[in-house]
């Protein structure tokens, strides 16, 4: 996977399986949108690091890298917001599919009232935990949360989630090489991350869940 995504590194289409694995996962919270970021951004900075002394290609090489971040972050907004427009005009569907997940149920319940209270740090938090975006995302339509409330709230989240995700892939692959080590170990502190995330979610500082 890494040599295949190694050779798309310098392809469009990097982008667009990117962009639609992220976009996706919002409604299919098992595609490993965070993996394939990783992965794409070790491949990448696997070919920054073969340019040694060649001023162009490293240069190339950290265009690539931002143009990874600025893709995955805006296809996270894109999600969302669809995801929210959905929840809007079918809010009784939603509550009827969320309800048949105990999961969701669960994350529904911490979540919609922490963003009923405006608690909007919580919609980056969310972003890394498991099913978190898709539960505050779909919550914040249902709830007819205003767009200019949520909208700036799923960008910093989207762009903190890509950035983070794109700096492990890329730190990793410096440190370890573009090989199955250094995606896997990248991917253990992307799921810590979630793990430290979902603690964070269910385990609300007493002043916020009194707030």
């Amino acid at each position: 996977m890494l040599e295949q995504l190694g050779s798309l590194a310098d392809s469009p289409w990097i982008y667009v399986i990117v962009g639609l694995s992220v976009l996706l996962d919002v409604f299919l919270p098992l595609l490993p949108s965070g993996v394939l970021v990783i992965t794409a951004a070790t491949a990448a900075a696997g070919s920054a690091a073969d340019a040694v002394g060649d001023a162009a290609r490293q240069h190339a090489g950290f265009s690539q890298l931002c143009a990874l971040v600025l893709c995955a972050a805006t296809a996270s907004v894109l999600g969302d917001m669809v995801a929210y427009r959905l929840a809007w005009r079918g809010g009784d569907r939603f509550d009827r599919a969320i309800s048949r997940s105990r999961r969701l149920t669960a994350a529904q319940a911490k979540l919609g009232t922490a963003l009923l209270r405006g608690g909007g740090p919580l919609v980056v938090v969310a972003r890394f935990a498991p099913a978190g975006r898709s539960v505050v995302s779909l919550g914040a339509g249902v709830m007819h949360r205003r767009v200019k409330d949520f909208l700036p709230w799923s960008a910093l989240a989207g762009l903190t989630w890509a950035a983070y995700s794109v700096a492990l892939g890329y730190f990793g692959g410096q440190w370890l090489g573009a090989s199955w080590l250094s995606t896997a170990v990248s991917f253990v502190a992307l799921f810590a991350a979630g793990l430290a995330a979902a603690y964070v979610v269910k385990h609300p500082r007493h002043d916020e869940a009194q707030a």
